[in-house]
């Protein structure tokens, strides 16, 4: 029978945090697939598990990938561990998952920490609908065009982020989105855990005179309503409200059905629009 490949989620600061099925299931596969082996091995020491390990990263992940599927079709049980938190989440596990469905072998997550979800939980920003972003492209054409999107997304936003490009990224986020709510989540787990809730404007004058240290995870308010409704109002009412009505009826509205939606969509009463509606044939 095949083997099966585990992901196995680790502490993202604190050693505490494993759980006790992860540490059963890497003491009991027969390779740990490791993204720093190194960093690893602390980790592992820290609970004795002595289970073999492997390099599994970035550059490897093709190559080394279709070894370990090779080890798992002959029955061996692989458990996968990024550098911290979940893999498969901003890491290449999710390559060497999608081999394995390929490959017709079992896959299962052993959950733990994750620290988009942690930072998510702390931060005081609306958790029921979010989206995850991870860390920004550095590519310009690519980093403008998520920005973009990421202008008028509504849901709270998720991403990572490393000291160094901790205030360009800011400030790319307050040119393209302006000032909106946001918590600056540093260090989440560790000792000197810190969770800032501010604004993009006041948090960017801050780092004038601060150097961002620690690992980032930055949980951003979606586009406010009001914003929404205003460029709203804003696109209608630089439309005639003939035009207006003739947007609705050609999607199939009656007219009566059509005046209510426009009427919704312009902040006024119905009889408003009747009397403009009124006013322009008057006018021809």
């Amino acid at each position: 029978m095949a083997g099966m490949l585990y992901l196995c989620a680790t502490p993202i600061g604190n050693l505490e945090d494993m759980t006790f099925r992860a540490v059963r299931i890497l003491k009991e596969a027969d390779v740990i697939a490791a993204e720093d082996t190194r960093s690893s091995r602390k980790l592992l020491q820290h609970y004795d598990i002595r289970t073999p390990m492997t390099s599994y990263h970035e550059f490897n992940k093709i190559e080394k990938g279709r070894k370990l599927v090779e080890r798992m079709q002959g029955g061996e049980t692989v458990a996968l561990i990024t550098d911290a938190g979940t893999p498969g989440i901003s890491d290449p596990g999710e390559e060497l998952v999608r081999m394995c469905v390929e490959a017709g072998i079992a896959v299962s997550a052993v959950p733990g920490p994750a620290a988009c979800v942690t930072g998510l939980v702390v931060s005081g920003q609306p958790s029921r609908r979010f989206c995850f972003e991870a860390f920004l492209p550095q590519e310009k054409r690519e980093r403008t065009r998520i920005l973009e999107e990421l202008a008028q997304e509504t849901r709270t936003i998720v991403l990572y982020e490393a000291p160094h490009r901790l205030v360009r990224t800011l400030g790319s986020l307050y040119e393209t989105l302006g000032s909106r709510r946001i918590s600056i989540c540093r260090e989440l787990t560790k000792k000197f855990e810190t969770v800032e809730r501010t604004t993009l404007d006041e948090v960017l004058r801050y780092y004038e005179t601060h150097e961002p240290r620690g690992e980032y995870v930055l949980v951003l308010e979606g586009k406010p309503a009001s914003q929404q409704e205003e460029e709203r109002r804003a696109k209608w009412e630089g439309m005639a409200v003939a035009e207006h009505m003739a947007y609705y009826e050609r999607q199939g509205m009656e007219r009566r059905e059509a005046m209510r939606q426009v009427a919704k969509d312009r902040g006024v009463s119905r009889r408003d629009i009747y009397q403009a509606l009124l006013a322009d044939t008057e006018e021809e």
